[in-house]
């Protein structure tokens, strides 16, 4: 491909609203627009990617530092929309509002009498603990929702010291909204006061700790009362048992123990579906210097950045017409630089665009009937015979 065929618009300086180096650096080198659009040149080097995914393992061999999950693949970058959790002892991570967590149980006691008692005044957690001068991990929290496919009464149980995932609870139940007031009563619950006991046409579920924390206290579906020593189990039975709490940093790995650690990052796989435009945005950000973009061969939309700098006393244009000619019909995919513009310019655009070998097609090498042959990583130009041009380069592949 010609330059000439096909313009690249680049630039010197980095644009106002970049958030990071990598992203900087796509915006200049023309594969993506300053309001985040993927251009032609980022196309072809998706298109370059994609080709690589006919083997499901091939991100795993880009170079890139990732975090897997269960079914997802991360980029963990400060500028990522998605918050992750993940372990630096065994390298477990997952989406913040989905990861599982090592949880611990609070007492083992013995269940106790069930006892109604008299609380003003409390129709929260924190003010419930206060009152009854107990620690919330003794209090059993209730949350009430609907279920949009069919209007499903959900009653939902998890210790007072915990926090629901609403994405958790989606993942078992389907789609949820809040529940009004009047379908809470409708179900035999009081707002501010409310327990799966006595509750009717209520789909009960509880977070996994619940079975295991005896004797909580729960709200008596009775305003200004709750009930001392609830038991899941004895006292109501619930019809889905599940993890349904935030887990946060400090928490253990479900895996190994270890301490979770916040980040945050992009999704660069879930399911089995790549997202092809953050792996180019992460190796971006994985592959770059000073000057430019350092792609790794396999990402680059062109294995070759062909220039051709004007003679004094030769035409060098021709010469580097038949090189282009001749390396596209090895087999290698080529930018020809033609443009009638200085070499300090094609140098940096070179450099910029990150393609992994620069050919230089010059009048003093031509004299000798050589080029020069640069590895984008490399300080050091290297000679090489204009007719071993293509072999030479097919070997570095």
């Amino acid at each position: 491909m010609k330059f000439s065929q096909y313009p690249i618009q680049t630039h010197r300086e980095n644009p106002a609203n970049a958030r990071s180096a990598g992203a900087a650096l796509l915006v200049r080198a023309g594969y993506m627009s300053h309001g985040g659009e993927i251009l032609p040149l980022g196309e072809l080097a998706i298109q370059r990617i994609q080709k690589l995914a006919s083997d499901p393992s091939f991100i795993s061999h880009l170079g890139l530092a990732l975090f897997s999950g269960e079914n997802e693949i991360y980029y963990p970058v400060e500028i990522g929309s998605t918050e992750l959790l993940h372990c630096p002892t065994c390298g477990f991570a997952s989406r913040f509002e989905l990861a599982p967590v090592k949880k611990t149980v609070f007492s083992t006691e013995a269940p106790a009498v069930l006892e109604k008692v008299l609380t003003p005044d409390c129709p929260t957690i924190e003010s419930l603990a206060v009152f009854l001068g107990l620690p919330q991990e003794k209090t059993a929290k209730a949350l009430m929702f609907v279920r949009r496919s069919d209007e499903k009464f959900i009653f939902v149980v998890v210790r007072g010291d915990l926090t629901l995932s609403e994405a958790k609870l989606a993942a078992f139940v389907g789609e949820i909204r809040l529940a009004a007031e009047a379908e809470i009563r409708t179900v035999g619950a009081v707002p501010g006061y409310a327990s799966p006991i006595g509750v009717k046409n209520a789909l009960i579920v509880v977070d996994d700790l619940i079975p295991q924390s005896p004797n909580l206290v729960a709200g008596a579906n009775e305003a200004g009362y709750h009930l001392k020593n609830v038991n899941c189990g004895r006292d109501y039975q619930p019809d889905l048992v599940a993890d349904l709490t935030l887990a946060v940093a400090g928490d253990s790995c479900a895996n190994c123990g270890a301490a979770l650690e916040a980040s945050k990052g992009w999704v660069l796989a879930s399911g089995g579906r790549f997202d092809f435009e953050k792996i180019l945005m992460a190796l971006a950000e994985t592959y770059h210097d000073e000057k430019g973009l350092t792609f790794p061969a396999s990402a680059t939309p062109f294995d070759v950045y062909l220039m051709q700098v004007p003679g004094k006393t030769m035409d060098t244009r021709e010469p580097a017409e038949n090189l282009y000619d001749q390396l596209t019909a090895a087999g290698l995919s080529v930018f020809f630089d033609d443009r009638d513009e200085r070499a300090g310019v094609k140098f940096n655009d070179a450099d910029l665009i990150g393609c992994p070998i620069r050919v230089t097609v010059g009048e003093r090498g031509l004299q000798s009937g050589m080029v020069e042959l640069k590895k984008r990583t490399s300080p050091e130009n290297q000679p090489v015979a204009l007719a071993e041009i293509a072999a030479k380069i097919k070997e570095l592949f």
